[in-house]
């Protein structure tokens, strides 16, 4: 089916359309909600949905007397493989279509990487928290390493079943083409739900009064810079983002700007993975590791190396 018969929303037509979805599971809240999220995604594009659960043998240890083993990625082949399938059948319930199922035999961060590379998303969806052994082994605490590390576009899910879908979409902005993709794809999923958008690019002052000049006018070009990009993320979001230009930390700028409207949980944070802009000045390098981090909402992360931002670079040819 059409996903614009589903939402009345004009899905454009931006070179990044949402093909394949992959979605991880550890069978955590976390990752259930990372689920709903995926299959929301999935239903309103018509893109394929895969579901991956990643196991490893129980060690020893785990079977000692008064040892509590929480991370589910520890788990016998069959329990592993009851977990895929109950947590399956869940998406399927809640309307759902899953195209297909997967068990991978690996550490969680390495199995999903694994998969990605065979089956080449155009999004991966994981669950923020997990329940692992000393809070350490979860997906939760994988999410972070699979998004650094993945050369695909990574969607985080957190905050509780209130927090999805997003009603807000705020887009970090450095300039740099990831920053661009993240911000179209970010637009793309939150439009699915009508949600509105500011788009945040920060900076810092000159060291030096000397420089004051040259600084104003690469602020001056910089600024209109920002209001052609939020131009374009306008038109795949369906409606104009505001754009700001500020001076600040970038992190803290742009979670300043998702907690505005009363619930940071509801907002969407798309940043990309690296890059700096104009002059060294525009601050985006480590942006997303901080996002991760402590943004209260959902993020989504676009590599620089992701095949999405070649295909956004054809798409401005």
């Amino acid at each position: 089916m059409d996903p614009r018969e589903k939402t009345g929303h004009e899905v454009p037509e931006v070179g990044m359309l949402i093909a394949r979805v992959l979605v991880a599971t550890d069978g955590s809240e976390g990752a259930r909600l990372a689920g709903r999220a995926a299959a929301d995604i999935a239903s309103r594009t018509g893109a394929e949905l895969h579901l991956v659960h990643v196991w490893r043998l129980v060690p020893a240890h785990a079977a000692y007397p008064g040892v509590m083993w929480t991370d589910y990625s520890y788990l016998s082949e069959d329990e592993a493989r009851r977990l895929l399938k109950r947590e399956a059948a869940g998406i399927a319930e809640s309307g759902g279509r899953i195209a297909g199922t997967h068990l991978v035999q690996d550490a969680p961060a390495g199995g999903i990487l694994r998969l990605c590379r065979r089956l080449r998303p155009d999004l991966l969806v994981l669950g923020s928290r997990g329940l692992g052994a000393l809070g350490r082994l979860a997906l939760g605490s994988v999410s972070e390493a699979v998004a650094h590390r993945a050369g695909w576009p990574v969607l985080v899910v957190r905050g509780g079943e209130e927090a999805w879908p997003p009603r807000r979409v705020v887009v970090g902005d450095d300039g740099s083409q990831a920053a661009a993709a993240a911000g179209e794809l970010a637009a793309l999923i939150g439009g699915l739900f009508g949600a509105e958008g500011v788009v945040v690019r920060a900076f810092r002052s000159p060291p030096g009064a000397g420089e004051a000049g040259e600084f104003e006018e690469a602020l001056y070009w910089e600024g209109q810079a920002l209001e052609g990009r939020a131009w374009r993320i306008g038109k795949v979001l369906g409606s104009r983002p505001v754009a700001r230009l500020v001076e600040g930390d970038a992190a803290a700028e742009i979670l300043r700007a998702a907690a505005e409207g009363g619930d940071e949980r509801r907002s969407l944070v798309a940043v990309g993975s690296r890059g700096l802009g104009a002059a060294g000045r525009l601050l985006l390098g480590s942006v997303s590791t901080k996002l991760l981090r402590a943004a209260g909402g959902s993020v989504l992360v676009c590599p620089q190396r992701s095949p999405f931002v070649s295909r956004y670079d054809e798409g401005l040819a």
